[in-house]
């Protein structure tokens, strides 16, 4: 094991957007990722604070990438797949400590 130098970028959209969220970390350089499905709970409270309607059935697709793209991988996949778009989706970064498995 070694220290790490990645970042496993977490997006969290409506289901039937991986494939969206995942065009556009690959066009930022990131080489895949893995998705779970599963089912939101936020409440009409929240629907009208945020003026949506909030999809339960949800996608959370995780991506290891290195630093370096880390911000360039977020940015895609906000423009693609963001609270502003059909996808209204949400994505954050958290650091990984250790690796194995990725050359």
């Amino acid at each position: 094991m070694k220290n790490s130098e990645y970042q496993m970028v977490v997006c969290i959209v409506n289901a039937g957007y991986t494939e969206v969220v995942m065009d556009a970390a690959k066009s930022a350089g990131a080489r895949g990722g893995t998705v779970i499905h599963g089912r939101g709970t936020a409440n009409g409270e929240a629907e009208k604070i945020f003026q949506i309607v909030v999809q339960p059935d949800k996608d959370i697709i995780m991506i290891i990438v290195k630093n370096e793209i880390k911000d360039a991988v977020m940015t895609a996949v906000h423009e693609a797949a963001g609270l502003d778009t059909d996808g209204q989706g949400i994505a954050f970064s958290l650091p990984v400590d250790r690796t194995v498995g990725i050359s």
